[in-house]
Order: C-alpha cells, then sequence, then structure tokens
C-alpha cells in the first residue's frame, strides 16, 4: 500500500510540474498579446519612453565598470521570469554569486509586486492587463 502512495504521490508532483511550466508559458504568452509596461530592466525602445538620446555620465566616486542600482534584482528578476519556480540556489548558481545577496534582493522583488514565492521557487506576478 505504501507503494502505491508514494507512487501516486510523485505522479501528482510531476503534473503539478508540467503544468506550473504550462502556466508560465501561457502567461508569457498573453503578456506578449497584450502588452505589458515597461518595467526594470527593459531594453530602451521596448516600451513607451522619450526618443531623446541619453547622455552616458560617470558619477564622482564610483569605480569605473560598475554598473547602476538594482542590477541583480534586474537579474534575478529576469530569470524568474524565465524559469518559474527557480530557486535562490539556482539563481545563484545563473548568476555567478553567493546565494546570501539573493536573500535581500527577492524581498524587495517581492514588495515591489514584480514576483511572488511559493515554497523554496520564486514565481512571476501575473500582469493584470
Amino acid at each position: 500500500m505504501a507503494g502505491f502512495v508514494d507512487s501516486t504521490v510523485k505522479d501528482i508532483d510531476e503534473r503539478l510540474r508540467e503544468l506550473k511550466e504550462e502556466t508560465a508559458k501561457l502567461e508569457a504568452a498573453r503578456a506578449a498579446l497584450v502588452g505589458s509596461r515597461r518595467g526594470p530592466g527593459r531594453p530602451p525602445g521596448s516600451g513607451s519612453a522619450s526618443s531623446a538620446p541619453r547622455r552616458a555620465t560617470r558619477r564622482p566616486g564610483r569605480p569605473r565598470g560598475r554598473r547602476g542600482g538594482n542590477t541583480r534584482s534586474n537579474q534575478a528578476l529576469e530569470l524568474v521570469v524565465a524559469q518559474p519556480g527557480i530557486t535562490i540556489p539556482q539563481l545563484a548558481d545563473a548568476l555567478k554569486i553567493q546565494p546570501n545577496y539573493l536573500y535581500r534582493v527577492m524581498p524587495k522583488l517581492v514588495s515591489d509586486g514584480s514576483i511572488r514565492r511559493e515554497g523554496q521557487g520564486w514565481y512571476p506576478v501575473a500582469s493584470s492587463s
């Protein structure tokens, strides 16, 4: 009897994983069809933005070659959108950084309403448009 229960639970878990992947694909397709607001980390021209060219300026006291703020946050958000259900250790491996940094970044994305957490996995928040 225990073998039946174990195999049934395993089958259910596998099906749920498949459904989550399918849901993420459908949400991405819907967002592409209805359009979405231009968010952080998106390249210029991917949404409504002014056509005036931007000048590159270097802030005094900032090391050369360092990027602007929220870069890791934007990269983490892109990975969550691309791979719903991704965990912090998987994010850290993909970004080639230590996981402890992401434990500070991810709650900020949750408070911004960009992502949500289910168990150990992180998921994009579906757009309401």
